[in-house]
């Protein structure tokens, strides 16, 4: 299979290149396990598995090649892999982007390493398995959607229905190998908060070297504006350097960085690593979230990250951009990435086309009424945190949403409150909401609610009461809102439109579909207008961007063609656009 060929061939780590790799996306053996009654270590003396699958999209897309969506538990992938002598006197790094739920991977029969959770890249070193020559991988793979110890986002349990949708199982990002020196950079976190153009590095290496530095070169629009040459002392350090010209980066203006890492032992260069970053500074005054010193209205869109033929798994790194550029064309500043951690690649077209987007984590189907749900959730979303810290087009970060009872047992607001505080101590430059739009803990920046009222008139008034000092969460009246803390309307409208589409099939959607595209355009504008005329909201968020399998409340179909006329979606960007109270 030539480059071209492959799957996903682009780099899959935008913001921490390296030129040594190998990308493995394509043809892999295969065994689905629907029953688990194959699952023992036999299963690694086999010479070749039965099936073929098209990684990285998960067996139950159609790009894989196979579109099982039967509930399966157990997945084993295997493909054979060549390496040099020159390849193992460094060390070959084995990644995958993320595989849902769990992976083991073994080298010539042995297990090499272990990776839980959904969301997050598994690295594993395998150069002590490996040999010269020719090489057997396995990784075997494990998930249970219906467990409530397995977060799954909106992945349904069982078959697609309502707001939950079809399931990903195993490995859905790109199979890469990286050829490293036997010391090498693995990771520099870049802090860049500060306006005047200060930017704090905190490099770490694999294991601790004597006699190394790291030589910092930094460019904008190829201009030299920063270099500097640093002695490591220890496995991670902390360093900074000042950049001679300030640009920074805000919404719509995506001034970045291009920063380059050489690593040097004995005065000689063993690693090289390129990036970037944008400066850009989240405060909260009042009211108010800044961003840069200036008051600006989140206006957002709800983006689940589906696709039709490849479900979590995007075609190509193009359609990721596709889907930012039709937000802003629809007059949205940003997303709420909600309910999955998105590919790398997404969060690198928000840095590119300047794009405000709030993490979140797939907490549904996950419940926090167990004593040992924060024991398994804490370590993925603290993962997932640091693996996108670097990104200005994060300006939030949020790991619950609507946390719902289970078995008649009220969610952990103690369980919520410690992951909103240790996102807090993780990373303190951006707020964080505790629990979107349900009941908030007293760890929590931002007062936020979900509220598909489709009346604009009894839209209004709920807001114009909020406004008058009756303060609640607008779905469940769970609790108070002081009246202090910024105020965000993090769902609304979801209004329900089949288009030109099918409407014998079930569908769903919020309220009563209108029964014209006159009507849709009113309610969409009413309800809008709402909230951009409230002073003390600082954002909002549509849902959703799309259409999802059957639910039709999207503005455009899923597979990304326009639901409406040019002219239609011109009168909806011009609602959007208009100029908040809030902001400046």
């Amino acid at each position: 299979m030539n480059n071209q060929a492959i799957p996903r061939p682009e780099y899959p780590r935008p913001q921490f290149v390296r030129d040594s790799w190998q990308n493995l996306n394509g043809e892999w053996e295969f065994f689905n396990d629907h029953t688990r009654e194959e699952y023992d270590k036999n299963m690694l003396a086999l010479e070749k598995l039965q099936d073929k699958i098209i990684v990285p999209f998960c067996v139950e897309s159609a790009l894989s090649g196979i579109g099982d969506k039967r509930h399966t538990a157990s997945l084993w992938y295997a493909k054979n892999l060549t390496f040099t002598k020159e390849q193992l006197d460094g060390r070959i790094l084995f990644h995958i982007g993320a595989c849902d739920y769990s992976a083991s991977v073994y080298v010539n029969g042995v297990l090499a390493g272990t990776h839980q959770g959904g969301y997050t890249p598994i690295s594993v070193d395998i150069t002590d398995f490996a040999k010269e020559g020719e090489n057997r991988v396995v990784v075997h793979a494990m998930d249970d959607t219906r467990s409530w110890k397995i977060p799954s986002g909106k992945q349904a349990p069982d078959q697609s229905e309502g707001c939950a949708y079809t399931r990903t199982s195993g490995i859905w990002q790109t199979v890469w190998l990286e050829f490293v020196p036997k010391t090498y950079l693995a990771s520099v976190k870049i802090t860049a908060t500060d306006l005047n153009g200060t930017v704090i590095l905190e490099p770490t290496l694999n294991a601790y070297a004597k006699n190394a530095q790291l030589k910092v070169s930094v460019t904008f629009n190829g201009e030299s504006v920063a270099d500097k040459t640093f002695s490591l002392s220890g496995v991670t350090n902390l360093c900074s350097v000042e950049v001679s010209k300030v640009h920074l980066w805000e919404a719509g203006v995506p001034n970045l960085y291009d920063i380059s890492y050489t690593l040097l032992i004995d005065g000689k260069e063993v690693d090289c690593v390129t990036s970037y970053f944008g400066i850009r500074r989240i405060d909260i005054d009042g009211k108010k979230v800044l961003i840069n010193g200036k008051s600006v209205f989140q206006r957002l869109v709800l983006d689940q990250g589906f696709y039709p033929d490849g479900i979590y798994t995007a075609p190509s790194a193009e359609a990721l951009e596709k889907d930012i550029l039709i937000s802003k064309r629809l007059g949205f500043n940003g997303a709420r990435l909600h309910q999955k951690v998105f590919e790398p690649w997404f969060l690198y077209y928000a840095d590119k086309l300047g794009y405000l987007v709030w993490g979140e984590y797939a907490n549904w189907f996950f419940t926090t009424t167990q004593p040992d749900a924060l024991a398994i959730f804490l370590p993925e979303w603290m993962e997932s945190v640091e693996r996108d810290y670097n990104h200005p087009s994060i300006i939030g970060w949020c790991p619950f949403n609507e946390t719902w009872e289970l078995d008649n047992k009220k969610e952990d607001l103690t369980t919520i409150a410690l992951v909103a505080l240790a996102t807090k101590k993780t990373d303190p430059t951006r707020p964080v909401i505790d629990s979107s739009g349900w009941r908030h803990s007293h760890i929590t920046d931002i007062y936020d609610s979900h509220d598909y009222t489709q009346d604009v008139e009894a839209f209004d008034k709920i807001f114009t009461d909020h406004e008058n000092g009756t303060y609640f969460n607008c779905v469940n009246k769970l609790n108070l809102y002081d009246g202090k803390m910024p105020y965000f309307v993090s769902e609304y409208g979801g209004i329900s439109w089949w288009g030109d589409r099918d409407k014998s099939k079930i569908n769903w959607g919020y309220g009563n579909a209108p029964k014209t595209e006159e009507e849709f355009i009113n309610r969409y504008c009413g309800l809008t207008k709402v909230l951009l005329d409230k002073p003390s909201i600082f954002g909002l968020c549509y849902t959703q961007l799309y259409d999802i399998e059957q639910e039709q409340n999207g503005l455009y179909y899923y597979d990304r063609t326009p639901k409406f006329s040019d002219e239609v979606y011109d009168k909806l960007r011009d609602a959007m656009l208009q100029k908040a109270e809030i902001e400046d």
